[in-house]
């Protein structure tokens, strides 16, 4: 889930289409879990092949990719490595809410509350090898780059964005932030309108960037200073303190300047505080990447798919549509070429 900054942000909101000619380090697990949450029946239940494989992964990454290199934006999709040895804490919290989420979908299926079921199914998504390596060799078929981190993909995606080789990096959450990339995409996957988690409501969602640079200089803190306030709210890495949100906890950064300066006032005690810091501030990175797209290959794509039960004529289509997109960005770089010339 990342961190909470929901009450101290306000990003702006684009068009697609304004991220023309954009390359975007997206974070793959983030946007596979968005994928396995949002594209299911109405009774809550996953897209299946015959056999029961999960495909509501693989349909998200054709369609929605599709959709972005319509768009003339250029996705490259940095994948997590091995998870930190604090974030295990969040993760059996995470895996126990799953597997309380799957009774009470269970439950209101039985019940006949189909808006229940769905919303307890959105809950339960989890990522399984299958379902990991099945998303790289579409994502490889489909001729994109994929990129392994060391650690968490956020910072990867961070480092690439610091480095220029991406414009943006591509998360819901708010951690990238942390990491230090200086510009963040939201809602790049999944705009349109949605469903509210638990709620019978729903709301456009629209795609939105964040420069941190302006971000921080608007609330006038160092991202130092923000990953010590996410360390009093709480992060994937720690509980945080009881009491202490967004606002109190800017609030109490600002006037004492650092986490231990808060501590000392309010004789608070956050364990591995300094670690976490580091995991934010000093992550681990490679190198070993390539950002740069290559073309398509068509049967290996078709074959795949047709493998779980996708409509061959959908897919061929579908690769149409990313072969004339990709076909008018290349002459649109061709012609802003040409005009620096002139």
């Amino acid at each position: 889930m990342g961190v909470n900054l929901s009450g101290l942000v306000e990003p702006k909101t684009v068009e697609l289409s304004e991220l023309d000619g954009r390359t975007v380090a997206i974070d793959a697990y983030n946007m596979i879990y968005q994928f396995l949450s949002i594209i299911r029946q109405p009774d809550g239940s996953p897209l299946c092949d015959r056999t029961g494989r999960v495909t509501s992964h693989l349909s998200g990454i054709l369609y929605r990719t599709s959709n972005l290199i319509a768009q003339g934006i250029e996705p490259c999709f940095v994948f997590d490595g091995a998870p930190h040895e604090l974030k295990k804490a969040t993760l059996a919290e995470r895996k126990e809410r799953r597997e309380k989420a799957m009774t009470d979908w269970e439950d209101a299926k039985e019940e006949g509350d189909l808006k229940k079921a769905f919303s307890k199914a959105q809950q339960t998504s989890r990522m399984t090898p299958e379902i990991r390596e099945s998303s790289k060799e579409l994502i490889s078929y489909l001729g994109l780059p994929t990129v392994n981190a060391p650690s968490d993909g956020e910072a990867q995606a961070a480092y690439m964005c610091l480095k220029k080789d991406v414009w943006a990096s591509a998360s819901q959450d708010f951690d990238s932030i942390l990491f230090g990339t200086p510009t963040l995409v939201r809602n790049m996957t999944i705009t349109g309108r949605r469903k509210v988690p638990g709620k019978d409501q729903y709301k456009d969602v629209r795609t939105e960037v964040i420069d941190s640079k302006e971000f921080l200089d608007s609330l006038g803190i160092t991202r130092e200073q923000l990953v010590d306030i996410c360390i009093l709210i709480g992060t994937d890495f720690n509980p945080g303190v009881p009491g202490i949100g967004p606002k109190k906890g800017l609030k109490l950064i600002k006037d004492h300047g650092d986490l231990e300066h808060v501590m000392s006032h309010m004789s608070l005690e956050v364990p591995s505080y300094q670690e976490i810091r580091d995991i934010f501030l000093n992550s681990t990175y490679t190198d070993g990447y390539s950002t740069a797209s290559g073309e398509i290959r068509r049967e290996e794509v078709i074959e795949m798919l047709e493998g779980y039960d996708f409509s061959r004529e959908r897919v061929e289509n579908t690769l149409d549509r990313i072969d004339v997109s990709r076909k008018s960005t290349k002459a649109k770089k061709s012609q802003r070429s040409l005009d620096s010339w002139f």
